[in-house]
């Protein structure tokens, strides 16, 4: 993977990272419910079912090219046409709310670290998202092992960031997203719109 693209795939995956989802909800209601400390737990686990994720897509992706070179521009029509759809359901998406009701019992880091990953694994949108997004950024002249390592790193890293900030201002995040995460949701579903229209255009 080049630098240039590189580059878009970072600012893409940021926007990702950012979007309304279910991880993202379930690290700030973590952090509001068990603190930040404890909500890593459930971060990192998001991170590695994000990870498996991201090589099943990949890899799957990565059989077809072998087969055919034609279902690589298939595959960036088809996943551009879903990123603008996601992008209309995520900008018509009403705000993310979070109700905390009572006390909750303590939960221990591998109960929360096995909800992050199953949030992620058993998202059926995430594997659909992926499996539209990454043929945008796949080089088939270059070692799919090593895009592999780059792209889910790239990603983890940047899930984990995002997340982490979200749990640790959990208290401060809800407030906030009640006032503006409408306007909030139309700008994450604008960055998939746009990206969604551009990128099957590049050669």
């Amino acid at each position: 993977m080049d630098w240039h693209t590189w580059i878009i795939y970072l600012l893409a995956a940021t926007g990702l990272s950012l979007s309304p989802g279910p991880n993202g909800l379930l690290a700030l209601t973590h952090g509001a419910l068990h603190g930040g400390r404890k909500a890593l737990y459930t971060i990192f686990g998001g991170a590695v079912g994000f990870v498996v994720v991201i090589a099943l897509s990949m890899f799957g992706i990565g059989a077809l090219l072998q087969a055919s070179l034609v279902w690589l521009t298939v595959m960036k029509w088809v996943g551009g046409a879903y990123l603008v759809w996601l992008g209309i359901q995520v900008w018509r998406a009403p705000p993310i709310g979070l109700e905390l009701k009572g006390a909750t019992a303590p939960r221990g880091g591998a109960s929360l670290f096995r909800q992050g990953a199953l949030s992620a694994l058993t998202n059926p949108k995430g594997i659909l998202f992926f499996a539209a997004f990454l043929p945008q950024f796949i080089d088939p002249a270059r070692s799919l092992w090593l895009q592999f390592v780059i792209m889910a790193g790239t990603f983890a890293l940047i899930e984990i960031v995002t997340e982490v900030s979200i749990a640790t201002m959990a208290h401060r995040l809800q407030p906030w997203l009640k006032r503006v995460g409408k306007r909030f949701n139309q700008a994450c579903g604008g960055v998939f719109i746009a990206i969604g229209a551009a990128l099957p255009l590049r050669a």
